[in-house]
This record gives structure tokens, C-alpha cells and sequence, in this order.
């Protein structure tokens, strides 16, 4: 049985610092946390009509101009095969070609949002992808599952996209995984009708959900048993969404109602938010962690703290080692940090424990449902981990909440 079966999930949705603050529970651990505006639409997944703007050639990248003139990177290494809807006499990209766009990065700190040539069209179960045509599945469903998911497959196959199966198909019955399918491809085909006639920055497909309301999507389901608010318009909402795009889960919605007890208190989240903006880590053992995000990378740093255990010296390190690994891999899923991740764990001199250190940090990064790599250990036995850049980090949602004006930035100079 996969570990995510084994989970008692909630998702729990509330109001918090005027915003909506979103949080998945596994067991009785926040994994979790998101801080939104409530009326926000994300970037993240919108389709343009993108107008290149110029070419930046110190960073092989363009600046691809789209809605209201919104300036893009558009990476000239990622994308070798733009979808051209006008074009100039160059038969390299210029200044004044138009393309058909999808916001792939949402603007992180200094860096504008990024967009990119290959469209995905991204269901509960299902991506549509334009540039990789081949069919994937997620590599946390089982032989079995893949090949039962493929056989349903079949009757959409297409050389005009590829599919990428997500995990969250293993939930999925055949009617349910099938009629997504035909929803997406529907909708692949009437954007790409519609770049036909349309102008230059011209919005062709917004990304359903807004911010907040993505994390009904993006969850992994399996164990999934409750969505929970206590306010009522946005259970309202919520049952909108789930109504029109996810009517599978329509049944896990509950509204909670405790004018004693809010469910913010109930399952101290505030506390969780607290803990989860603060540099400094407690952990059981009463060794610490201390994680400073910085513009190029994020550090953490593992400490014996208060730890009274073993008189071994080195069991007492693995020990805390093992510990961190577990908490870290929470913490970087919590948090939300992306790119690079350097963790200085405590030396250990024997290599079957750097050995075993690396394969508990490994298992327990697989659970992030964003991709995330166990690079390697370098020699001065510091752990590099990458993780993909979707959202902003969770401090920088919170920072939002008290200056709305900040990441407007378009420094195109420092986006490597």
C-alpha cells in the first residue's frame, strides 16, 4: 500500500490577516500553508498572446510582453520551439514576433514571472502538455495502476499533445479520468482556435481557480477526508468550484460551526504560521534547526542544541540527523522554498550512516507533490536539494500582507 493511502488528510480553509490562509493537515501535522488574497486569480497557468518586446542576450532569454504589458522571461535555452502567431522576416526570435505564452512561474522576489512555449493544460488527473508529446505517468503510481490508467488513456491519444498522468488518478473511476480528458482537450483546441483571431497580449485562458481555490486541485487526494471552513461565503465558493470542476469531492466539503471555538483556534494555525515564518526550528530531541532563505539559495543548519542522548558521540549525531531529515523535508514543503536548498547536517564519520542519512532525507522528500531532488553530498558533507519554483515562498506571502505593492519588479538583469 502507498504511504499516502495511509494519511488522514484534512484541508482547512479560513481567514487569517485578511487574507485566506489554506492548510493541509496530515495526521495531526500542518504539511502545508498558504497565505492569499481571496480574490486574487494567479498568473500561474494563464495563456497569452505574448508580444516579444526584446531580446536580452547576456541571459539567452526575451522579454515577451503580455495582458496589460506585463513584461515575461521567456528563456531562449527552454524553449526551442516557439509557437509563432506572427513573425518577422529573422528566422531567429525578434522584437515584435508574437507567440502563444503560458505563465510558468509566478514573479519570486526580484524575478518578473516567467512564461514559456509549452502549454500545459493541467486537470485533477490528467496534463495536457504541447511540446512533450509522449504520455508519462507519475512515478508514485504503481506498475498496475499505470497500465489500467493507460488502457483509459488510449482513445485520446494524439500526436497534436502529450499526457502526463498525475497521482491523484489512482482516485479517479474511468467515467470521472475520462470525461477530464475530453474537457481538456476541449479545451486545448478552442485556444488554439482562438490565437488565430485574436490580438497581440490578449488573454486567451485563465487559470480556473483562484489562488487559494488551487490547493482543492493540487492536493493529492488519496486520504484526503475532509475539506473544512467555517466562513460561509467561502464555503460557498468552495462548493461553487467543487460543484463545476470537482464533483468527486463535493461530498468531503464540510462547514464547521462553533462560535466558541473558531477552526482557526481549534487547529491552532495561527500558532502554525507563527512557527513556520520564524527562523529557528525546535525539534523533539531538543536539537534545532535554523533556516535563513537568502536571494540565491536557501541554508539550513542542524544543531545538537539541548539533546541529551547517547554517549556515543556519532549515534548521538545520527540520531539528530535522522530527525532533522524528517523535519526539514516538513519544513521546506511548509515553507514553500524553492531552487536551492543546501542543508549542513552534523558530521558523521562512518559512511554507512551518511549512507543511511541520505536515504531517510530521500523517502521522506518524495512526499512533496512538487518535484523535488536529492542532489548529492558534496565533500565538505554539505546536502544539496532542489526544488521547483512555482509560488512564493510562504514569507513572502505573509510580507504581502503587509505591504500589497511589494514583487513588482522587473529586473530582467538578474534572472538567471
Amino acid at each position: 500500500m502507498n504511504w499516502v493511502r495511509k494519511l488522514d488528510k484534512k484541508l482547512l480553509i479560513v481567514r487569517c490577516l485578511g487574507r485566506i490562509l489554506t492548510a493541509l493537515k496530515e495526521g495531526d501535522k500542518v504539511v502545508e500553508l498558504h497565505l492569499d488574497e481571496e480574490e486574487r486569480n494567479s498568473l500561474l497557468g494563464n495563456i497569452y498572446i505574448g508580444r516579444v518586446h526584446n531580446i536580452v542576450k547576456n541571459i539567452h532569454a526575451a522579454v515577451s510582453e503580455v495582458g496589460d504589458g506585463l513584461p515575461c522571461y521567456y528563456s531562449l535555452s527552454d524553449n526551442k520551439d516557439p509557437i509563432f502567431l506572427k513573425k518577422g522576416s529573422s528566422p531567429k526570435l525578434q522584437a515584435g514576433d508574437e507567440l502563444l505564452v503560458q505563465v510558468c512561474r509566478e514573479n519570486l522576489k526580484s524575478k518578473p514571472p516567467a512564461v514559456t512555449s509549452n502549454l500545459n493544460f493541467t486537470g485533477n488527473y490528467v496534463v495536457l502538455t504541447t511540446e512533450n508529446k509522449s504520455i508519462g505517468f507519475s512515478s508514485k503510481l504503481s506498475k498496475e495502476e499505470k497500465q489500467q490508467l493507460g488502457e483509459w488513456l488510449k482513445p485520446f491519444v494524439s500526436d497534436r499533445f502529450g499526457c502526463i498522468v498525475r497521482t491523484n488518478a489512482r482516485e479517479a473511476d474511468e467515467a470521472t479520468f475520462q470525461a477530464e480528458l475530453k474537457l481538456l482537450t476541449g479545451i486545448y483546441e478552442e485556444v488554439t482556435e482562438k490565437a488565430k483571431f485574436r490580438k497581440p497580449l490578449t488573454l486567451l485562458h485563465q487559470n480556473n481557480p483562484t489562488t487559494w481555490l488551487s490547493s482543492l486541485r493540487d492536493t493529492y487526494k488519496a486520504g484526503l477526508t475532509e475539506i473544512i471552513t467555517d466562513d460561509p461565503g467561502l464555503h460557498e465558493k468552495i462548493h461553487h468550484y467543487l460543484e463545476h470542476y470537482q464533483r468527486e469531492d463535493l461530498d468531503k466539503l464540510r462547514f464547521y460551526e462553533d462560535p466558541l471555538l473558531p477552526l482557526i483556534k481549534l487547529h491552532s494555525l495561527e500558532t502554525a504560521l507563527e512557527n513556520a515564518l520564524k527562523e529557528k526550528v525546535w525539534m523533539k530531541s531538543g536539537a534545532y534547526l535554523v533556516i535563513q532563505p537568502t536571494e540565491a539559495l536557501t541554508v539550513i543548519d542542524v544543531n545538537t542544541g539541548k539533546f541529551d542522548g547517547n554517549k556515543n558521540q556519532q549515534d548521538t549525531f545520527l540520531k539528530i540527523n535522522l530527525e532533522a531529515a524528517r523535519e526539514i523535508a516538513r519544513e521546506i514543503r511548509l515553507r514553500n522554498l524553492s531552487g536551492i536548498i543546501v542543508v549542513d547536517f552534523i558530521n558523521m564519520d562512518a559512511a554507512e550512516n551518511r549512507k543511511l542519512l541520505m536515504e531517510e532525507f530521500a523517502s521522506w522528500l518524495k512526499r512533496d507533490p512538487i518535484k523535488t531532488t536529492l542532489v548529492d553530498m558534496t565533500a565538505l558533507e554539505l546536502v544539496e536539494v532542489t526544488r521547483k519554483k512555482l509560488r512564493k515562498p510562504l514569507l513572502d506571502q505573509f510580507l504581502a500582507t503587509r505591504n500589497p505593492a511589494k514583487n513588482k519588479s522587473t529586473n530582467f538583469s538578474e534572472n538567471a
